[in-house]
């Protein structure tokens, strides 16, 4: 396989070095035969999506490919203004010249995307970095098979090989694929992955973008509205069932309204879920018997006030809350990653401050108030990818604004502007005129005037 893998790689570098994916009326013609494909196996995306995670029709479609439809749609308006040439200023001292900026493409690029939302975190990224006018191989989860399958299918009708080509497999093809030089990574997945791909990419010097994870909490201040802080949070908790790396991971509840909290949570939980969770079929599943037997140990029973049910047989674990957690409870110490809320409180905002700073750097962080002054000072204080206020998880349903960690949470952004960036070189040229040349910065150096001259002119 890392023989085909090497000759995939040596086709793609090839057809770059032609400057084939250079003209922007390629990339867009390619974003749009993508769209249409997609169109095409929209039933059977969403069907692989089912099969994989248990999703429901609607959410594959509003969670995964409306997201990726709009991604391509939007690149497609915008590549053109985002390619052009941008003029910046040329100081005095390069008279007579041009100063511009030039995006370019890395040249061949590897994407490799996660299993909770294969088809999102596998086509949304492809698309920044076509637009950029890259080559790209892409190398889906070997944990979601169905919709890894579907995703083979549409990128073998939607491209030249020697343009955009799909491996798919598991460890062995992800390690032949990492021993590649490669001209950017970008990787979606854990943080133990997420090191081991920097480390081969640090044998190449190859920049690499590292879409992460990490404990995301839920600030829910005494002035929030709680109702609606209840109703939003339990949408965002248990969409794809927990298994979203922006997820809420746990509460963060003030004492004072920690109990009314909680009180709509269940309701919340019974209103969108049902009453028996395990029998709804839009409630989705855990991935494999790996991470189902890695949650329900994660569950403490004694502290468990709702849910906790399980089918092992279905995979599926009910969404369960968690009351008198602390950070020394088993389900504090790693992401959670699935359908369970420990809810912890506090009373004073400087211990908020002092626990977060000890800790990993989350993807994301949300906080539900009406204190804006509070809501300003949380925002400031706190380092954190990105976030909501008054609602969670759907800040990165946006093409107007990069998706991306900080810290151990990872590196690098993308959607919109911020991909088509993290695709491209910005080269930096100066366009020195002809018609003129002074003779200030020649030798000899003897000419004393020269000297107040550049004084004056640097001032």
């Amino acid at each position: 396989m890392s023989t085909n893998i090497e000759d995939i790689l040596y086709a793609q570098r090839k057809y770059f070095n032609s400057g084939a994916t250079l003209p922007v009326s390629f990339r867009i013609e390619s974003l749009k035969k993508l769209y249409r494909n997609i169109k095409k196996y929209e039933k059977g995306i969403g069907e692989a999506l089912t099969e994989d995670l248990g999703k429901s029709d609607l959410e594959g479609f509003f969670c995964e490919t409306g997201l990726v439809l709009s991604e391509i749609s939007y690149m497609a308006k915008h590549v053109r203004f985002y390619a052009r040439e941008k003029t910046v200023h040329s100081p005095i001292t390069q008279f007579v010249s041009r100063s511009f900026v030039k995006p370019s493409p890395y040249g061949c690029t590897l994407i490799m995307s996660p299993w909770n939302y294969p088809f999102l975190l596998t086509i949304d990224p492809l698309v920044d970095a076509i637009a950029a006018g890259n080559t790209a191989i892409v190398k889906p989860s070997a944990y979601s098979p169905a919709s890894s399958r579907i995703i083979e299918k549409l990128i073998k009708e939607s491209f030249d090989p020697r343009h955009v080509a799909c491996v798919t497999g598991g460890r062995k093809e992800n390690s032949a694929l990492l021993e590649q030089k490669f001209d950017l990574i970008f990787f979606t997945g854990s943080q133990a992955v997420g090191k081991e791909v920097l480390r081969h990419a640090a044998e190449n010097l190859t920049p690499s973008v590292l879409e992460l994870g990490g404990k995301s909490p839920c600030i829910i201040d005494k002035s929030a509205k709680i109702k609606l802080a209840a109703r939003r949070f339990v949408f965002a908790k248990f969409l794809n069932c927990g298994q979203t790396c922006v997820a809420p991971d746990y509460v963060l509840c003030h004492k004072s309204v920690k109990d009314e909290f909680i009180r709509e949570l269940k309701k919340e939980i019974r209103r969108q879920y049902g009453a028996e969770p395990l029998n709804n079929p839009d409630y989705g599943k855990i991935i494999n018997k790996k991470h189902f037997d890695r949650l329900t140990g994660l569950i403490n029973k004694d502290k468990v006030v709702y849910g906790g049910e399980t089918d092992e047989n279905a995979l599926k674990i009910a969404p369960t809350v968690m009351d008198d957690v602390t950070y020394d409870d088993a389900v504090m110490g790693e992401e959670i990653f699935g359908p369970i809320v420990p809810v912890l409180t506090f009373e004073s905002y400087k211990d908020i401050y002092a626990d977060l700073a000890d800790k990993p750097k989350p993807l994301a962080l949300y906080i539900f108030a009406e204190d804006r002054k509070r809501i300003r000072e949380v925002t400031a204080r706190v380092s954190y990818g990105g976030g909501c206020i008054n609602d969670a998880v759907v800040h990165l349903a946006t093409s107007e604004m990069g998706f991306g960690g900080v810290g151990e949470s990872g590196m690098g952004a993308y959607h919109g502007k911020v991909g088509f960036d993290t695709f491209s070189h910005n080269k930096s040229i100066l366009d020195k005129k002809t018609w003129i040349d002074l003779p200030m910065r020649y030798q000899p150096y003897k000419n004393p005037l020269y000297k107040k001259i550049f004084h004056l002119v640097l001032k």
